[in-house]
């Protein structure tokens, strides 16, 4: 079926395997000859090869990564401010006694003469009484950088198009520039502090009547004693109050990102010769979906996972290729997603995606003569349903 690996797909990959291990072989003889030949025209050039190399061996030439360090920086978002609770005031209960009418003396003929008089009596104390002013609050936003502004030397190269023998013939090194990334963060700030203000309140007076003597008693001395009247009041003990409570400031941790050690620097990758070529990679997916099914993924783990993990500078590309089935418009785009699906797994297992290339060809690079319009057996288009990977130079 179009897009698709069958059981046949298993012979084709043996028969690919069986070519390459003999192409390699005649590979690493030439290298040793070529290596004996051209041993005194590279001597030039011994500061960019790779130090003591190993006969047989290919080696890539990578580019250290960038080493990264992340830290909590702790960001003022709220400050510190004050809340005022008012305590009421307390009074107590008590009783006085008012003279309203003093003791007096009357004469049995010539009487006493009073005259009325009035006295204002406090029989309520007056208080303080407080209103209270909340805190006010502006809004403001602060800018953070989580990753300054930094330069590398990096190198590129299109080893698609290179016609040079020597790979370093199609490399650049270009000096790239990654601008600073900020961050802005909202936060508040105190407009105005919490206050109160202070107001009389309160406290009751009455007047009472009194009688005061005009003029004494004559003659006979008739002594008459006071009156009296109780009155209830109420003392004030304890004035109102205010208790101050300090509202802690709130802060807000943000993450950002230091450049520790810049990388960009080149080395030399010592890589098994036939990884720079396509190598099949044996996966399935599901019918006409770019899915990987558990099977495709646990090769990729052992195949390709753990190369990328013991070589951690290397870069590699997917290849993903279909038979002429379908148009070649969904062929192209079946598989550059089934591409894509392997480095989006990678990615998801900590591969960074600047390490992953994914092209997917389509038809486009059919391996026999199977294409629109020919009659071929389901056999013959299985093998050019594959997938592939191969290493990169950086």
């Amino acid at each position: 079926m179009p897009g698709s690996l069958d059981f046949f797909d298993t012979r084709y990959i043996h028969s690919i395997q069986r070519k390459r291990l003999t192409n390699l072989i005649f590979m690493k003889k030439t290298v040793l000859l070529l290596a004996t030949v051209f041993s005194i025209s590279f001597s030039a050039f011994s500061q960019d090869l790779p130090p003591n190399p190993e006969p047989g061996q290919c080696y890539i030439k990578c580019l250290t990564l960038d080493e990264w360090e992340e830290k909590e920086v702790k960001v003022l978002v709220r400050p510190a401010y004050k809340v005022l609770e008012v305590v009421p005031a307390e009074y107590k209960d008590e009783e006085i006694t008012v003279v309203v009418k003093p003791a007096s003396k009357r004469f049995e003929y010539i009487p006493a003469v009073f005259r009325n008089e009035t006295e204002t009596v406090r029989v309520e104390d007056s208080y303080n009484e407080i209103t209270i002013k909340e805190a006010e609050f502006g809004t403001d936003e602060t800018v953070l950088t989580y990753q300054p502004k930094y330069n590398r030397y990096e190198w590129q190269t299109s080893m698609e198009n290179c016609k040079s023998d020597d790979p370093r013939d199609c490399m650049v090194l270009c000096y790239v520039e990654y601008p600073e990334q900020k961050i802005t963060v909202p936060i508040e700030t105190l407009a105005a502090d919490a206050s109160f203000t202070k107001a009389s309140k309160g406290g009751k007076e009455i007047q009472v009547t009194k009688k005061v003597i005009a003029t004494p008693a004559q003659c006979k001395e008739i002594v008459i004693p006071e009156e009296t009247r109780t009155i209830k009041t109420r003392v004030l003990v304890k004035d109102e109050t205010v208790v101050e409570k300090v509202i802690p400031a709130e802060y807000r941790t943000e993450v950002v990102r230091e450049l520790i050690q810049a990388g960009g620097v080149s080395v030399w990758e010592k890589i098994d010769c036939k990884l720079t070529t396509p190598n099949v990679l044996p996966i399935f997916y599901e019918l006409g979906s770019a899915r990987l099914t558990a099977e495709s993924r646990n090769i990729i783990d052992k195949k390709l996972l753990a190369l990328m993990n013991e070589k951690p500078l290397i870069r590699v590309e997917i290849n993903s290729h279909t038979d002429s089935r379908g148009t070649a418009e969904s062929n192209l785009d079946l598989s550059q997603r089934r591409a894509q699906s392997v480095v989006d797994y990678l990615a998801s297992k900590g591969i960074n995606r600047a390490r992953l290339v994914a092209r997917g060809y389509g038809e486009t690079k059919l391996v026999n003569g199977c294409k629109d319009g020919v009659n071929c057996s389901e056999e013959q288009h299985a093998k050019n349903r594959r997938t592939e990977f191969r290493v990169l130079a950086n």
